[in-house]
């Protein structure tokens, strides 16, 4: 089945744009990854649309019903930001009442003071959003960040999904899979890994090379749940 129309035009501009690059990664866990991405690198206009516009559709089309966006610091709050901003460029009626929020890493002790920024947490469905998720920890941190303030995290959603197993774990689950089975939340990607090899066979990675080495890590690493 092909991709639809929003996620091809994100996983052209990461490739464009140099937020998916391909080559020799070493990551945090030790592990020396074909591919690495980092939405860091959606800085310009150009780049950042056609991202905002993926996490947009996405959660329009798949996501729970929720009352704020939550963008964990720091690559989490412009997401937040634009994300809402695109969702309103989909349905406005929908999405006017929906608000954003934010943390920061260090509590502020003056002026309104606190960890969060934004729309208060207290009594709403939260959708986190982010980049990645890596081990899982930050999500942990806040999920447990956003109960505390009140709130009831109804899901998450993630630009990308390696689909490969926890250096720690059973060989089977990946960070995503213990999340959902901790959690008993949806939580969704724009792409995945196996979209990734997919657009590879299709010639849209020109590097036949750099599609087998990709396709020998997912063999390697990768999860079944």
């Amino acid at each position: 089945m092909a991709l639809p129309q929003y996620k091809q035009d994100f996983l052209r501009a990461a490739m464009e744009g140099g937020a998916l690059r391909f080559g020799s990664f070493e990551l945090k866990s030790k592990r020396i990854s074909p591919y690495f991405f980092n939405a860091g690198d959606f800085f310009t206009l150009e780049l950042h649309m056609p991202m905002a516009d993926a996490y947009a559709h996405m959660i329009a089309a798949e996501a729970p019903e929720f009352d704020v966006i939550f963008g964990p610091a720091y690559k989490g709050i412009p997401l937040a930001a634009s994300v809402l901003y695109a969702l309103g460029r989909i349905d406005f009626a929908k999405y006017r009442s929906v608000a954003y929020s934010y943390d920061r890493k260090e509590a502020k002790d003056h002026g309104e003071g606190g960890t969060i920024v934004g729309c208060p947490l207290k009594g709403k469905r939260v959708l986190i959003i982010d980049d990645v998720v890596s081990a899982g920890t930050a999500k942990r941190q806040a999920i447990d960040m956003i109960r505390a303030q009140g709130g009831t995290v109804v899901g998450i959603i993630v630009a990308l999904d390696r689909q490969e197993t926890l250096p720690d774990g059973d060989d089977k689950t990946s960070a995503i899979g213990q999340l959902r089975k901790e959690y008993s939340i949806p939580i969704l990607a724009i792409i995945k890994l196996d979209d990734i090899i997919s657009a590879g066979s299709k010639g849209v990675i020109a590097d036949a090379d750099v599609v087998k080495k990709i396709e020998e890590y997912r063999s390697k690493y990768g999860a079944t749940e």
